[in-house]
């Protein structure tokens, strides 16, 4: 072979190891291109579940918040009607007692008074049952002068402190039926104004 034959042979070989080191620089510089490609495909898929998973727990924080003032709401909605239906049904009672009363409401009153009088009477009971006297140390032994030990007198002091039945009708604006109990004391007055009045007509001087 010539020489021009030889350097002919020499630049085509060198020419084809150029195209092929070329062809091997665009094949890696695709697939360096194909990988990124991939990765940001990855990292935007995995962006967007993100996302998406975000916009899914506020969807479900938003309706459980919802569901909860939903819940509260009907709820007091419920205890304002059952408290509106106690009034209503409150207010219906006390105009039949009204009514029961010829439409006297201080009648009524008085109604209402001495159907819970049982239970004021319970309360006053109560009131002294809790107290407990472990030591009563007497010094004067005739209490004032009258005879009565200081012990009794002590102990009707405190029983007088709660107001009587018929005093506590009384301030209810009532009186108690005479035939569970009279006033003494007027009965007293009353019989001593018949009797004076008696003997003042046995007295008189006949005309």
């Amino acid at each position: 072979a010539t020489a021009a034959e030889k350097i002919a042979s020499a630049r085509a070989l060198q020419e084809a190891y150029a195209a092929e080191e070329a062809a091997e620089k665009a094949r890696a510089a695709r697939e360096k291109a194909t990988q990124e490609a991939d990765v940001l495909v990855k990292a935007e898929i995995q962006k967007k579940k993100l996302e998406l998973e975000a916009e899914a727990q506020a969807e479900q924080a938003r309706i459980l918040a919802k569901g909860q003032a939903d819940a509260i709401f009907m709820k007091m909605e419920a205890e304002a009607r059952g408290i509106h239906e106690m009034l209503t049904k409150q207010a219906q009672g006390y105009a039949e007692i009204v009514r029961a009363a010829g439409g006297d409401a201080i009648n009524a009153t008085r109604l209402m008074l001495a159907e819970k009088m049982e239970d004021l009477m319970k309360v006053q009971v109560e009131a002294i049952k809790g107290i407990k006297i472990d030591k009563v140390t007497v010094w004067d032994s005739l209490g004032g002068g009258d005879g009565t030990p200081a012990t009794a007198n002590f102990l009707s002091g405190m029983l007088k402190s709660i107001p009587p039945m018929n005093e506590m009708f009384k301030m209810a604006g009532m009186e108690l039926p005479e035939f569970l109990g009279k006033d003494a004391k007027k009965d007293t007055e009353t019989e001593d104004t018949k009797t004076g009045s008696t003997e003042s007509k046995e007295e008189a001087p006949v005309a």
